[in-house]
């Protein structure tokens, strides 16, 4: 490789969430990455720095080409550069459009389980958050899931049922939904008169060979639809740069989409998130190329370790990994150690005693919903070695109750 994935990065001291939160012990949980951003971002953002005036910042045609080369390239989608909205953060944004686009009181759809956060920005502005929960089937040492398309169906025909937002691809399953299957998607809402938010910022980490369906790209029905959540942050490891962008190809959503982000005031860069984001788009494929190889090493060794693992207890003590092509997430069923017939009641205690006595932080799994109160979210976007000790920690933990 040309880039140093196995190189250790000292974080302690940098005010970092995923490691000050972690205190002593190791830290597998946040979804950000122990790994240097790609060089040309680091470059574009010395010689900002080296200007040394920090005053507002405008958004240039250059930012919004570079996304839609980007999207063009990689992932078949073509995008109008005026539907591209710059926003501070894909969260920011969907907060935003949750206000904007609904009213206190209605529904907005979430399959679950899935990222933890879309429930503040559901709960904290008023609204309802409406579980269809994805049908989980294990089998040994694999578990996968499915949409439950009944239970969807009646939800979003429930009339207090105004907006839907699709995690593409899903955190915290790891999952790609196929072409087929947002179609489907996307003719019930727009029968049922929804609007879909599509959280697309994990879609540039799929495994090698292996590409996502943009949500908007599936039919004209689902691009009208639809404002799609984009950004350079999670695959280039630049989350604190707070830089993103919301693509609505319809003109009368992107209107409200661009009001509801103007009148929260996110819709304005800092004086690094413009350069970061072209520079990670226009020149940081390679790295990036490197980084999605490596991170698909590390879920093969942590899936080898866990088959590992699976070999000494008897088969109610064994684990279950739900491993998707995308992200670097692993979603671990922990069923054999949770519940009314075990120490835990769920992985919120189990993550807290882990923590405690073996040194090792996850992320509980029941702040996703659905049936996560029986997983870990294990993040494995950090050098090899290191990802190797966490689950050896974890292993530790669980022969203790064996």
């Amino acid at each position: 490789m040309t880039f140093d994935f196995d190189a250790p990065i000292d974080r302690r001291g940098t005010h970092s969430l995923k490691w000050d939160e972690a205190g002593d012990a190791l830290p597998m949980w946040v979804a950000d990455m122990d790994f240097t951003t790609a060089p040309a971002v680091r470059d574009a953002l010395s010689q900002r720095v080296a200007h040394g005036v920090f005053g507002y910042s405008t958004i240039p045609d250059e930012w919004a080409h570079a996304y839609v080369d980007w999207w063009g390239s990689r992932h078949g989608l073509a995008i109008d550069s005026d539907s591209l909205i710059f926003t501070t953060g894909v969260i920011p944004a969907i907060s935003s459009m949750v206000r904007k686009l609904t009213t206190p009181a209605e529904n907005v759809l979430i399959m679950t389980p899935v990222y933890n956060i879309f429930f503040n920005s559901i709960l904290n502005n008023g609204r309802n958050a409406l579980e269809s929960a994805l049908t989980y089937v294990r089998d040994g040492a694999q578990g996968h899931y499915a949409i439950n398309w009944e239970d969807l169906a009646a939800k979003l025909a429930d009339p207090q049922t105004t907006l839907m937002i699709l995690c593409n691809p899903h955190n915290p399953t790891g999952m790609i939904w196929d072409r087929e299957t947002l179609a489907r998607i996307g003719a019930l809402c727009y029968e049922h008169h929804v609007t879909v938010i599509s959280d697309e910022i994990h879609c540039d980490l799929t495994d090698p060979g292996v590409s996502y369906v943009p949500f908007a790209a599936v039919n004209e029905t689902c691009a009208a639809i639809s404002a799609t959540c984009l950004a350079p942050t999670k695959a280039f490891n630049i989350a604190g740069l707070h830089t993103a962008a919301v693509m609505v190809p319809d003109p009368t959503l992107r209107h409200k989409v661009w009001r509801g982000l103007n009148t929260d005031e996110v819709a304005e860069p800092n004086a690094f998130a413009i350069d970061a984001a072209i520079a990670a788009f226009t020149q940081g494929g390679p790295w990036l190329n490197e980084l999605r190889a490596y991170l698909a090493g590390n879920k093969h060794e942590a899936a080898r370790m866990i088959n590992e693992y699976n070999v000494e207890p008897s088969t109610d003590r064994q684990l279950s990994l739900v491993e998707g092509p995308a992200t670097y997430l692993l979603w671990l069923d922990c069923s054999a150690f949770t519940g009314d017939d075990h120490r835990f009641a769920d992985t919120n205690s189990l993550c807290e005693w882990l923590r405690r006595e073996h040194k090792v932080m996850f992320s509980p799994g029941a702040q996703f919903g659905g049936n996560g109160r029986d997983f870990l979210r294990i993040n494995v976007a950090c050098p090899r070695r290191t990802m190797r000790e966490g689950f050896e920690r974890l292993f530790a933990g669980l022969r203790e109750l064996q």
